[in-house]
C-alpha cells in the first residue's frame, strides 16, 4: 500500500477513536445515526448507460474498506442504490424518495438526469459530491440554490474548445466533424465547438456535425454521414457504446478519420475491449489517475479487493471511488456532530486536494463549488496490451461557479 494511502487509513482510523463521544453529540441530521450514516445513490445500474453503473458499484466498495478501518468518526457508512436507468424521471423519484432518509448523494449520471434533478437537490438542501453532467447546468443556477453542490468535473464546452483548437493546431486536422449526444450534453460541447471554429477562423473548417439519440443501436446511417463529409479528424463526443457502434460502422465501408474522443470514453480498456485495433492511435482526454499509473493501481488493489467483479471495469471504478473519498474528506472534517451545515462547511474547507493522487489538485470555498474543471489527453498505442502514453498534462480550466 502507498504511503497516500496508509496515510488515508490513519486518518480514518484517529476519526473513527474521536467517535467514542457521548450521545449528547448526536444529531438528528437525515440518513445519521449515532452508528451510521446513509449515503443515497441513483444510478444507472441498467439501460443505454449500464456501463456506469460500475461508478456507483465503486463509491459502495470503498464505503464498505472505509468501514473497515473503522468509519469516519465512529459512524459506519451504508450506501443505498437506486437503479435510474439512465431515465431522468426515474432519477428524480428516487432523489425525491431519499431526500429526507439519506445524508448526501455522490455522483449523479448524466446531464438530462442533473437538469431534471437539481432543483429537486436545491429544495432539498441534499449534499451532492459531483454529477457526471454539464456544468454549465449549475452555472446558470442562482447561488443560494448551490450550497450544498460539489462539483469537480470538465466544462464540457471548455473541454470541446481544447480537442478542437488541438486538433488543429497540433494534429494537423482541416476538416472536422462532430458525434454528439443530442441533450444538454451535446448542447455543451457544440458551444465549445464553434467556439473554437470561430477563434481558428480559416485554419479548419466544421464538415458535418451528428447528433444521436440514447436510443440508437444502429448507427450505420451517421457512419455514412461521416464519411461523405470528407472530415480528416473526428470528434467522438458520445458514450462508450455509441462511440464504439460509430468507429465499426466507419470502418465497414472503409471510413477511418483520426478519433479525438472526449472524456467521457477516456476509459481505454474499455474501448480497446470494445473496437480493438479500431482504437489504436486515437486521442482522448481523461481526468484522472488511470489504469497502470502507480496512484491507479495503489486504490484499484482496494477496490477489486472489495469487489472483485471491478476487474477490467478498472476505469469508472476509479471516477467513482474519486468521488467517495471526497465525500469521506468532508464528512471527516464536519466532525462528530455531523449535520449538513457542518458538511457544506466542512466542503468548503478543502484545498489542494488531489484524492490520493487520482485528480489534478481540487479546491472548494464559499464562493467557489466547482473546485476542479481540468483535462489531459492521452493517446492510444496498441490493443495487444491496452497501451497508451500521455500527450499533454492537465489543462485546468476557469471554475465557472
Amino acid at each position: 500500500m502507498t504511503a497516500l494511502l496508509l496515510r488515508f487509513a490513519v486518518v480514518a482510523l484517529a476519526a473513527a477513536a474521536l467517535g467514542a463521544g457521548p450521545a449528547a453529540a448526536q444529531t438528528k441530521a437525515p440518513g445519521v445515526t449515532d452508528t451510521e450514516i446513509v449515503i443515497g445513490l441513483t444510478a444507472p445500474m441498467s439501460g443505454p448507460a449500464a456501463i456506469y453503473g460500475n461508478l456507483a458499484v465503486a463509491k459502495e466498495a470503498w464505503a464498505r474498506y472505509v468501514n473497515d478501518l473503522g468509519g469516519v468518526h465512529g459512524r459506519k457508512l451504508k450506501v443505498s442504490i437506486k437503479d435510474d436507468g439512465f431515465n431522468p424521471g426515474r432519477a428524480v423519484a428516487n432523489i425525491k424518495e431519499m431526500r429526507d432518509s439519506v445524508f448526501l448523494t455522490v455522483g449523479l449520471v448524466g446531464s438530462a438526469v442533473v437538469n431534471a434533478a437539481k432543483d429537486e437537490i436545491a429544495e432539498a438542501r441534499l449534499p451532492l459530491i459531483n454529477a457526471y453532467a454539464n456544468p454549465q447546468l449549475w452555472a446558470r443556477q442562482p447561488k443560494d440554490k448551490l450550497k450544498s453542490v460539489f462539483i469537480d468535473y470538465p466544462d464540457y464546452a471548455d473541454e470541446a474548445d481544447y480537442l478542437v483548437t488541438y486538433s488543429v493546431t497540433k494534429l494537423g486536422a482541416q476538416k472536422l466533424a462532430v458525434f454528439y449526444q443530442n441533450d444538454d450534453w451535446g448542447k455543451g460541447v457544440m458551444d465549445g465547438v464553434n467556439r473554437a471554429m470561430k477563434a481558428l477562423g480559416a485554419k479548419a473548417t466544421l464538415a458535418t456535425a451528428v447528433p444521436y439519440e440514447v436510443s440508437d443501436r444502429e448507427l450505420g446511417t451517421q457512419a455514412l454521414k461521416f464519411k461523405d463529409s470528407g472530415a480528416d479528424t473526428l470528434f467522438l463526443a458520445a458514450l462508450n457504446t455509441h462511440s464504439a457502434n460509430l468507429v465499426r460502422e466507419m470502418a465497414k465501408v472503409g471510413y477511418r478519420p483520426r478519433l479525438v474522443g472526449s472524456f467521457t470514453i477516456g476509459d481505454h480498456q474499455v474501448m480497446y475491449r470494445l473496437l480493438g485495433e479500431l482504437w489504436e492511435g486515437a486521442y482522448y482526454n481523461v481526468i484522472g489517475a488511470v489504469p497502470g499509473e502507480p496512484e491507479a493501481k495503489a486504490v484499484l488493489d482496494i477496490l477489486i479487493k472489495y469487489e472483485p467483479k471491478l476487474q477490467s471495469r478498472e476505469g469508472t471504478a476509479l471516477a467513482g471511488a474519486a468521488n467517495m473519498i471526497i465525500a469521506v474528506e468532508g464528512l471527516k472534517g464536519a466532525g462528530r456532530n455531523l449535520t449538513r451545515d457542518s458538511f457544506i462547511e466542512a466542503m468548503e474547507g478543502i484545498r489542494n486536494f488531489t484524492v490520493l493522487g487520482l485528480s489534478a489538485p481540487i479546491t472548494f470555498g464559499p464562493d467557489r463549488h466547482h473546485g476542479l474543471n481540468a483535462v489531459r489527453l492521452m493517446r492510444a498505442q496498441k490493443a495487444a496490451d491496452f497501451s497508451y502514453v500521455q500527450i499533454a498534462p492537465y489543462q485546468v480550466f476557469k471554475p465557472l461557479f
